[in-house]
C-alpha cells in the first residue's frame, strides 16, 4: 500500500569521508536518470548547499551511517521530506537497506510500495541574559554537559515550570525514542520503541546514584538552567556544539516537525533489527 506516490525528484546525499558512498550514489544517479527521473547529488556535510535543493525533492536517499540520517533529518526541516537510508556505517539502527540491496529496493519505492515511519524530533533554544541566542532541531538528542574532564555541571531542571531535579553530573541528555539507542543508552537509559511520542531525560554520571532516566509526555516543556564555573557545551545530535556560559537557559520541547523514514520491511521490524544491531 502506498503512502506517497509520484516520486519524481530524488536527492542523493553521500558521506564525503566514505569513498564507496559517493560511488554508489553516482551509480544510482545513473539508474534513476535512465528512468527519466530528476536527481540531485550532494555531500551530507554541506548543509547550506543541500538546503537549497531539499524543498524541491520528493525523496532523499542517504549513503552513510546513522549520522548521515541525522544530518538529513535536520536539513529536511520544515518539509519533512521522506528519507531512505542505505547503510554504509557501523550500526545502522535507522537504516533501511544495505548497499548490495540499494538497486533492488528502488523499483519498489518508485512503485509506491512502501510506508512512512514518523519519528518525533526535538526543538531546542539557547537563552542568555533574557535573549534567545540560537535554536536547533534534533532527531536524536539535545545534550547539556561539561566541556572539561573531571568537572561537573549543575543543572536545575524544570518541566512545565515545575522544578523536578537538580543534577550534579557530567551532563543531561534530552532524547527522543530514536535517540534512546544512542548516547542515552550508553549512559544507562532505557530503549524506547521508535514510534512512541515521548521525551527521555537521562543524566550522565550523576553524583546521586538514585538519579535515573525520566520519561515525559510529548506536551512537556523542559527548561535546563546551567550553573558552572567551568566551560560547558550544548550538543545537538552529537554533531553541533555550542559553547555555554554560566546562567544560560536551554529550553527543549517536541518539535512540530517530523522525520519520515521510508520503510519496505514489515511494520514490526524493530525488535528483530534491534537484536541484530546490539549483537554487532
Amino acid at each position: 500500500m502506498s503512502e506517497r506516490d509520484h516520486v519524481q525528484k530524488i536527492g542523493l546525499l553521500y558521506h564525503p569521508k566514505i569513498g564507496e558512498s559517493l560511488r554508489l550514489a553516482q551509480s544510482l544517479e545513473e539508474l534513476l536518470t535512465s528512468k527519466g527521473l530528476s536527481t540531485w547529488i550532494g555531500s551530507a556535510w554541506e548543509d547550506e548547499e543541500a538546503r537549497k535543493h531539499i524543498p524541491d525533492l520528493d525523496l532523499i536517499v542517504t549513503f552513510g551511517g546513522d549520522g548521515t540520517i541525522l544530518r538529513a533529518a535536520r536539513m529536511a526541516v520544515p518539509q519533512s521530506t521522506p528519507i531512505l537510508s542505505v547503510n554504509m556505517g557501523r550500526f545502522g539502527f535507522l537504516a533501511e537497506a544495505e548497499p548490495e540491496k540499494a538497486v533492488e529496493i528502488l523499483p519498489t519505492i518508485l512503485a509506491g510500495d512502501y510506508w512512512l515511519e514518523e519519528r518525533i524530533m526535538l526543538h531546542a533554544e539557547l537563552h542568555r541574559d533574557g535573549d534567545q541566542q540560537a535554536s536547533y532541531e534534533a532527531l536524536n538528542d539535545v545534550v547539556v554537559g561539561h566541556a572539561v574532564m573531571s568537572r561537573v555541571v549543575r543543572l536545575a531542571t524544570y518541566v512545565d515550570g515545575e522544578h523536578v531535579a537538580e543534577y550534579v553530573a557530567d551532563g543531561l541528555i534530552v532524547a527522543t525514542p530514536t535517540g534512546s539507542t544512542a548516547y542515552s543508552l550508553a549512559a544507562g537509559g532505557p530503549i524506547l520503541h521508535p514510534q512512541l511520542k515521548v521525551v527521555l531525560l537521562t543524566p550522565i554520571a550523576p553524583h546521586r546514584a538514585l538519579e535515573r532516566s525520566i520519561v515525559l509526555p510529548p506536551e512537556c516543556n523542559i527548561e535546563i538552567r546551567l550553573s558552572t564555573e567551568y566551560p560547558a557545551v550544548l550538543t545537538i545530535d552529537g554533531q553541533i556544539d555550542t559553547q555555554l556560559e554560566d546562567a544560560d537557559r536551554i529550553l527543549v520541547s517536541v518539535s512540530p516537525h517530523r522525520c519520515n523514514l521510508v520503510r519496505t520491511q514489515p511494520r514490526n521490524y524493530f525488535g528483530r533489527n534491534l537484536l541484530e544491531r546490539l549483537k554487532q
